[in-house]
């Protein structure tokens, strides 16, 4: 597995956007699932577009990075097209976020470009028609499903120095554990993120004590519970761990295993562990559920993959 360093690599500012249903404070909010818009695809773009335009206007950018779940991440590119800045496209499902800070430190390391931007999004009326059933379908929610959370997140990624470094990374390795259920992520995730995060540790020479937090992106109460088994079998007791996905959205009336979606992991990064100044060493885990309609209709089993980056807070 790649696993490497960063060269002078630092994250700066962040812009995010999302609804009422993610139990966090974010800079700016939707009122609804519309906002206005005709449908949820337009009101995605315009989620995209606010958090870039909020960063654009404050910082010269060289590069922007960004994906979603949309097909053919349709919604990123949309948004891109209003601003004359080169895009490159990403997507690695809900690891995107950590895919698109992989990419942006790597092109920091290795060029002249100053400044990258690394935005992601995803809308739950979108989400859900495309991947399981549309909401007004009213099709009973199973125990193990998540509820994709809507929203935006946009990162600076930059050369100048900032209290907080992106130190490394670890490139995971896509996972099929032969689950065919696209209801039931968590169990598709857990293992990519259980051997994302082993490979890390190896390839590193370090113990999860190194680390304050583990923060996973995604995996709910039941991908969290199968990720700290597959660990604890491979002598690893994992006791600092929290999953964004799950403490985003706790609502039981929506779903009994938290949030999903790549927003997931960057806006509570962003909004609750780096406001909240006690971790100094951080190592975030994007999880990705790599199914489309297709493969999902078809029967096919669903392979994962997890990116992994490691931050050093001052």
């Amino acid at each position: 597995m790649a696993s490497f360093k960063f060269k002078n690599v630092y994250l700066k500012d962040s812009s995010t956007i999302s609804s009422k249903n993610e139990k966090i404070n974010t800079k700016f909010t939707i009122n609804n699932f519309f906002d206005g818009e005709k449908t949820s695809e337009n009101t995605e773009i315009k989620m995209q577009k606010i958090v870039l335009k909020d960063m654009i206007k404050n910082y010269p950018i060289d590069l922007m990075i960004s994906g979603d779940l949309s097909n053919q991440i349709g919604i990123s590119n949309k948004a891109a097209s209003d601003f004359p800045i080169s895009h490159m496209g990403h997507y690695s499902a809900c690891a995107t976020y950590t895919e698109g800070l992989i990419t942006a430190s790597s092109i920091l390391s290795s060029s002249t470009i100053k400044n990258v931007l690394v935005t992601v999004s995803s809308h739950n009326l979108q989400v859900e028609r495309t991947f399981r059933y549309p909401i007004e379908y009213g099709s009973p929610r199973r125990t193990t499903q998540h509820f994709t959370a809507t929203g935006a997140v946009s990162s600076l990624v930059t050369k100048e120095i900032t209290p907080i470094k992106l130190e490394g990374c670890t490139i995971g390795k896509v996972v099929d554990y032969g689950i065919k259920d696209a209801n039931n992520m968590g169990a598709i995730m857990a293992p990519s993120a259980a051997t994302t995060l082993l490979e890390h540790l190896k390839d590193f020479k370090r113990d999860v004590s190194y680390y304050d937090i583990i923060l996973t992106g995604d995996l709910g109460k039941l991908g969290s519970e199968l990720f700290r088994e597959i660990l604890f079998r491979n002598d690893i007791t994992l006791k600092n761990h929290v999953d964004a996905g799950a403490e985003l959205i706790t609502d039981k009336k929506l779903t009994d295993q938290g949030a999903s979606g790549p927003i997931c992991l960057p806006l509570y990064l962003v909004e609750k562990i780096l406001k909240e100044k006690k971790y100094k060493k951080i190592l975030m885990i994007g999880t990705g559920s790599l199914q489309n309609q297709t493969i999902t209709n078809q029967k096919n089993t669903l392979p994962s993959v997890s990116h992994a980056v490691s931050l050093e807070v001052n």
